[in-house]
């Protein structure tokens, strides 16, 4: 649904190593492309036709998370979840909310995970059980 995200960072190399670990237990694989334009270094990851991209602030100011968001990404599994969760941690990002595991929610059973990379920002993976019939 989304061509693509940016999240800002105060730290270019710590949230690569972050995002490489995270998003390598959803399967991006290798090094994130590097653009460096105006002084301003932003890191992209692209998989399945959607971009993820870590930026220093192009106005120069320090980055700040969202207040009230959230950046979803999803799992193919519930031991997916958890890996998301455990590599975020293993990485410099902070476990938030409550464990990783299922959650009955407003639109159905789900597994969740939430963590806060090393700038903030919450991220969660999510696991949707299909339903059968």
């Amino acid at each position: 649904m989304f061509n693509h995200i940016v999240v800002g960072t105060n730290d270019v190399e710590k949230a690569r190593l972050f995002y490489n670990a995270v998003l390598g237990t959803l399967g991006f694989e290798g090094e994130p492309i590097r653009d460096v334009k105006d002084g301003v270094t932003r890191l992209f990851w692209r998989h399945e036709g959607n971009s993820f991209c870590v930026s220093e602030p192009i106005d120069g100011a320090p980055a700040t998370p969202a207040n009230g968001g959230t950046i979803g990404f999803k799992c193919s599994s519930p031991e997916q979840v958890k890996a998301f969760h455990d590599a975020g941690v293993a990485h410099g990002g902070t476990s938030i909310e409550d464990p990783p595991g299922p959650r009955a929610t407003s639109f159905g059973d789900v597994h969740l995970s939430y963590v806060r990379d090393p700038d903030g920002n919450k991220l969660c993976g999510m696991y949707r059980p299909r339903k059968s019939g």
